[in-house]
C-alpha cells in the first residue's frame, strides 16, 4: 500500500507520544502550561429539550470538536452514556483512516459517537456539555493546538429532530452572546455516516493519562466536567475496551 505522508501537526503528536513513552512523560509534565487547554464556559441550559419518547432506552449522538481523545474522554464520564467511540464522520469509507483524515482534505472530522439512555440524560443536555467543557465552539477549523477542517466543530445530527434541537440551541447561545463577541461556528451535518477509528485511539485518555497532550489539553476538560456538571459526572468511565 502506498505510504501516506503525515502532516506536520500529526507528526508532532506522534513525536510527543514517542517521547512520552521514552521518558515516562516527566520531561513534558514538568513544563506543563497551566492555561494550555481551552477554558470552560458556563452556558445556559437548552431552551429546547423535548420529552423522552415512550419505550426509548438507547439513542445515538455524533459530535466533533477537535482531537477525539479529549471529547471521548469527557463523555465517557457522563452518567447515562453507555459508550463513546472515537472515529471519523463527514467523508467516505475509503478515507476513514487516521493518516488520510490528517491530510485535512477528506471531508472527515475527528468525531465521537455517543450511545446514551435518554431517560438519564437528554440529547440537549449532551449538547450543553459539548458547548461548555468538551471544546470551544468559537474556533473555526481548529481546536487548541490542532488545525484543519478535520478538527472542526460539528454536530452530526442523526435525524431531523436532533438537527432542530441543535439549531435552536446554537441560536439561543448566539442570541444570549454566551461567548461575547465571538460567534459560534459549529456546523450541523445531517445523517453523515460514522466510522470507528483505529483501536489504538480508543480510550486514549484513560489508557494514557500521563501523555503530555492529554495532560495539557484533555484532563482539564474532564476536571471541568466534574466541577461544572457534578450531577451528571461519574468517576468510572464507560470504556470501549477492545470491542470497537
Amino acid at each position: 500500500m502506498k505510504a501516506t505522508p503525515i502532516p506536520a501537526l500529526q507528526r508532532r503528536r506522534s513525536l510527543l507520544a514517542a517521547l512520552a513513552l521514552a521518558t515516562g512523560g516527566g520531561v513534558w509534565l514538568a513544563a506543563r502550561p497551566s492555561a494550555a487547554a481551552e477554558a470552560a464556559v458556563v452556558v445556559p441550559a437548552p431552551g429546547t429539550d423535548p420529552a423522552v419518547a415512550p419505550g426509548s432506552t438507547s439513542e445515538v449522538a455524533v459530535i466533533a470538536g477537535g482531537c477525539f481523545w479529549g471529547v471521548q474522554g469527557v463523555f465517557q464520564h457522563v452518567k447515562g452514556v453507555s459508550g463513546a467511540v472515537s472515529g471519523y464522520a463527514g467523508g467516505s469509507e475509503q478515507t476513514a483512516r487516521y493518516d488520510d483524515v490528517g491530510l485535512g482534505n477528506t471531508g472527515h472530522a475527528e468525531a465521537v459517537r455517543i450511545s446514551y439512555d435518554p431517560r438519564q440524560i437528554s440529547y440537549a443536555r449532551l449538547l450543553q456539555i459539548f458547548f461548555s467543557v468538551a471544546h470551544d465552539p468559537t474556533q473555526l477549523n481548529r481546536q487548541g493546538p490542532d488545525t484543519g477542517t478535520q478538527y472542526r466543530s460539528t454536530i452530526f445530527a442523526q435525524n431531523l429532530e436532533q438537527a432542530r434541537i441543535a439549531q435552536a440551541y446554537i441560536a439561543q447561545l448566539t442570541q444570549a452572546k454566551t461567548f461575547g463577541n465571538r460567534p459560534v461556528v459549529t456546523t450541523i451535518e445531517l445523517q453523515k455516516r460514522f466510522y470507528p477509528a483505529e483501536a489504538y485511539h480508543q480510550d486514549f485518555l484513560t489508557r494514557h493519562p500521563d501523555h503530555p497532550y492529554i495532560v495539557i489539553n484533555d484532563i482539564p476538560k474532564v476536571d471541568n466536567l466534574k466541577r461544572m456538571f457534578p450531577a451528571v459526572y461519574r468517576a468510572q468511565p464507560a470504556l470501549v475496551g477492545t470491542g470497537v
